[in-house]
């Protein structure tokens, strides 16, 4: 690898407190070469982060936590030039689900969608309407020529080629059209599924049965995102998922698979 490559990882932990020692082995697995950690689901506040064990590893940590539920932080090599936490809306900002950190590079917009519930619902609703001020917040605040990343757990399988049976999960939370739809608003807006765009045709997942094998056989949805601007696309090396932190039998894995990507910085 070029000595200015740059390596972003994405990971819903299910509780940062419950996997952290799974998440320590994993950083040790991979000889701590993560520049930038983006986690979601923390299920903990600020002040009960373990913020100490990051820090020795040489990371700064950007946090907006939630007792119990929702959750982001982005723990960084480098201080960010600034951090936002949540749209700037007091409607929209009590559920801890986005934090945006400015790096000299780029901006990284780290996101933890909600879940959604089944048509018609209050749940669908409100996801919906939250992947609209999603929208509104990055169109009011970037421009596609910047280069941006929009990061986390979308909780969309944004096409059938990111569901393991489209025939057997159709219809289930994920992959309602308007879920989708929703998603696809951010890509005619000017943002680029990564992965997809690097690997038209590949199938891979990043959430699934943690109880059953479903990983192990590759069953679950893609519901894990890197999408980023054109210029932030362009430093974009290669991308994937890591299977090392999800295939443990102890301690007790997330649902979820962290995805990597992997730039050069000029």
């Amino acid at each position: 690898m070029p000595s200015n490559t740059l390596r972003i990882g994405t990971f819903n932990v299910n509780s940062i407190r419950a996997r952290l020692s799974l998440i320590l082995d994993w950083l040790t697995h991979r000889q701590d070469d993560l520049d930038i950690i983006c986690f979601q689901e923390l299920k903990a506040t600020h002040d009960d982060f373990p913020l100490s064990p990051f820090e020795e590893r040489g990371y700064f940590c950007a946090i907006w936590g939630q007792k119990a539920y929702n959750g982001v932080a982005t723990c960084s090599r480098n201080r960010p030039l600034s951090i936002q936490r949540g749209f700037g809306q007091k409607e929209w900002d009590r559920e801890s689900r986005l934090i945006t950190t400015t790096f000299p590079e780029f901006t990284l917009v780290n996101l933890y969608a909600p879940r959604g519930g089944e048509p018609g619902s209050q749940k669908w609703r409100y996801k919906l309407n939250w992947y609209q001020h999603l929208l509104e917040f990055i169109q009011n605040s970037f421009s596609p020529e910047q280069p941006l990343a929009v990061v986390g757990d979308f909780n969309v399988a944004l096409t059938d080629l990111d569901v393991y049976s489209p025939e057997e999960l159709a219809g289930a939370i994920g992959t309602l059209p308007e879920e989708r739809e929703a998603v696809r608003r951010l890509l005619d807006w000017g943002l680029v599924d990564i992965f997809r765009h690097l690997y038209p045709e590949k199938q891979l997942v990043t959430g699934g049965d943690y109880i059953g094998g479903d990983i192990w056989h590759n069953e679950g949805m893609l519901l894990d995102f890197v999408m980023g601007s054109p210029a932030f696309c362009q430093l974009i090396t290669d991308c994937y998922v890591d299977l090392w932190p999800r295939r443990r039998r102890r301690p007790t894995p997330s649902d979820h698979a962290p995805f990597i990507v992997e730039l050069v910085c000029r």
